[in-house]
Formats: structure tokens, C-alpha cells, sequence
């Protein structure tokens, strides 16, 4: 069977003119059927390789305050507003916060991501956030993400000051389906904490979940909004449907569909580091690898929030079983300061050929 022409033409757009795609090409390349799902992963996959590089990043992350969250985002079992299995505790001890850090250090993973069910955080929950960003810091030497909620502008830039380098804040769906998965909040509130993260000079991490009943263009919407943003990272969840919650009884996405996903966020976001997180291991099963080949170049190892992963180690054999190596220690999304000027590093490393003078994480100086 021949390429289909909408693949051949997103391929000289993104290998050949080195330009993004424009909205009504990557509607036709969504298009494409999904008996030619091999050809389009094969683009995804290229066009990874010529953006970011083989490498796959490793990040771990540790649910620091669970449970009671005012927000009724549909897909979460962390809301006060429905009746669930989660768990519930408030922030943990610093010593149990650097435990988990080193454990993520000790498996191979650069990133740590401190993250808490609330609306945003006040005063004193921000205070021990911070006392935890030092401690983990000093005792590991990851380089440490937060999520928190809705930021206002002095809260950012407090974060920024303590050496967080990522502030991740996702904006879960598209526009259009975002007043039917949450009611508490808007979408506007989240794009501006985004915003905020970013004016604060963190990166910006900021993602969602597919599989929320939205439609593939639905999907695409999705993926060119956040492209607005401009993060760093893509986190992408397969909603994996909880007890409890309103869309507990919303069908998975099947294997094909996520792939195809994955392929087009990849596509649309060429240069993002796209990590595969939440709802992997029950949406894709045996099919993990292929999420990898299919663009994203960046996992969550271990548990998740209130999900059940898999072992790091099984994580570390998948990718050498495919030949992809692992990020060694930190550096994507800094600053590298070179002949040309201080500029924002891509995910892809720089050219061998290529001296940096000295690299700087945002805010170093």
C-alpha cells in the first residue's frame, strides 16, 4: 500500500522545510486511516530523532498531599467531591520527601516532581514545599518540578527562587471540552498559571489526559493549544477511569487510538519532550515500546498519583530491548550559552561539532 499523501507531505513540511504543521495538515494526517497506523509512527518516529535526539528521559514523581481537593475534575479520585478509594494525608515529612527522591535517584531517573492535591497552595502548605525543594537539592542532586495548582504571580516567582526548574500545570483537554471535565475552575485559570510559571522563568510542564470522550479533532485542538505555550514537556495520560468518579464508566482508549495520538502530538509538538505517564500500562499493555517509537521520548517510572505503574527496572529493560538510551543526568530545557548568545536548549543535545561556554539552569544567575 502506498504512503498516503497527507503523511508524505507532513514529512517534507517537518524532515524537509523544518517548519511546523499547519492545523489542516495535521487534520489530514489525522485522517489517515488507522490500517496505515505503521506509516504514520515511522514519521513520528523520525521526526522525533531529528528534533530531539534518541535519548529517553526518565522523571519520578511523589504524591506529597493526597486527597480532600476542592476541585471536581471528573477523572480524579483526589476530589472531596466524590465518594473514592484514595487516599487522604497531608503533606509529608521532609525526610520521607527526600527518601522517595533518592530512591528516584538511585533508579536511574534525573527529575523529581513534588506534587499536591489542592486547588493552590497557601501560605504554609508553599512554605514546606520550598523547605522540601532545598532538602532534595542538597541530599540528591535532581533537579526538582513542582505541581501545585493555580499559582498567583508571587507564588511563581518564590518558586522560581527556590530552584524549581519545571513547574508543571496541565490543561488536562482541550479548550472546548474543558467546562465538562471541571466546573471549579476554568481553562483560562489554568493557561494563565501557565503563563505565570513561565514569566517566573520556570519551564513550563503542562500536558493532560486523552480519552476523555473528546474526538480525534478534539485531540488536535488540544495538541496545538498547549503548542501556544510553548512547554518544555508534554505529559500524556491515558485515562485509565477511577471508582467513583464521574467518568468511571468512560471506555479506554483502544492501543491503535493512543498510538495514533502520541504520533500526532508528536508531529505537532516536535521538539517537546512528549512523556508517557498515567493509564500507559493498562491503555497500551504489551504495546509500551511502541508509544516510545510512536514519539515520545520521556517517561514516568514507578507509581503514579493514585495509580499502581510498574517497575523502573522493566522500564530501563524496555529501553534497552529497543536500543534507546537513557538521559544521563539532567540538562534538557536549560540554557546554553555558546557564540551565539545565552539561548533556551532544546531536548535534542547540541551539535558535537558545537563548544558551550557554560550552561545555566533558568534563574542561575
Amino acid at each position: 500500500m502506498p504512503i498516503d499523501p497527507a503523511l508524505t507531505h507532513a514529512e517534507t513540511a517537518l524532515l524537509g522545510e523544518h517548519r511546523p504543521l499547519t492545523r489542516a495538515e495535521a487534520q489530514a494526517v489525522g485522517a489517515v486511516p488507522l490500517d496505515q497506523l505503521p506509516d504514520l509512527i515511522a514519521l513520528a518516529h523520525r521526526v522525533r530523532l531529528e528534533y530531539c535526539g534518541d535519548t529517553v528521559e526518565l522523571e519520578s514523581l511523589i504524591n506529597a498531599k493526597s486527597g480532600a481537593c476542592p476541585e471536581d475534575c471528573a477523572f480524579c479520585s483526589q476530589s472531596a467531591q466524590f465518594s473514592t478509594q484514595a487516599e487522604v494525608y497531608p503533606f509529608l515529612d521532609i525526610d520521607e520527601v527526600v527518601a522517595t527522591a533518592r530512591a528516584t535517584r538511585d533508579a536511574g531517573a534525573t527529575q523529581f516532581c513534588i506534587v499536591v492535591a489542592v486547588r493552590g497552595p497557601e501560605e504554609r502548605l508553599l512554605a514546606k514545599v520550598i523547605k522540601a525543594v532545598a532538602a532534595v537539592h542538597q541530599e540528591t542532586g535532581l533537579e526538582v518540578a513542582c505541581s501545585l495548582g493555580l499559582l498567583t504571580a508571587p507564588q511563581a516567582e518564590r518558586l522560581a527562587d527556590a530552584g524549581v526548574h519545571r513547574y508543571n500545570h496541565n490543561l488536562e483537554t482541550c479548550r472546548e471540552m474543558f467546562s465538562t471535565i471541571c466546573t471549579t475552575h476554568t481553562y483560562d485559570d489554568r493557561v494563565a498559571t501557565a503563563q505565570l510559571a513561565l514569566d517566573a522563568g520556570m519551564e513550563l510542564c503542562c500536558g493532560g489526559i486523552l480519552g476523555l470522550g473528546e474526538t480525534l479533532e478534539q485531540r488536535i485542538d488540544f495538541a496545538f493549544e498547549l503548542a501556544e505555550l510553548g512547554p518544555t514537556e508534554v505529559p500524556i495520560n491515558l485515562l485509565d477511569p477511577r471508582p467513583g468518579t464521574p467518568l468511571e464508566n468512560q471506555t479506554m482508549l483502544s492501543p491503535r487510538a493512543a498510538l495514533q495520538a502520541i504520533a500526532l502530538f508528536r508531529l505537532i509538538l516536535p521538539s517537546a519532550w512528549l512523556r508517557l505517564a498515567g493509564g500507559r500500562e493498562r491503555v497500551l499493555g504489551e504495546l509500551q515500546g511502541m508509544g516510545l517509537l510512536a514519539g515520545a521520548n520521556a517517561l514516568i517510572v514507578g507509581n503514579y498519583l493514585t495509580t499502581t505503574g510498574r517497575s523502573p527496572d522493566d522500564d530501563i529493560a524496555l529501553l534497552e530491548a529497543l536500543g534507546m538510551p537513557k538521559a544521563e543526568g539532567p540538562g534538557e530545557g536549560r540554557f546554553i550559552v555558546d557564540g551565539n548568545g545565552a539561548q533556551s536548549r532544546p531536548a535534542k543535545a547540541p551539535n558535537k561539532n558545537s563548544v558551550p561556554v557554560e550552561i545555566l539552569s533558568p534563574r542561575s544567575g
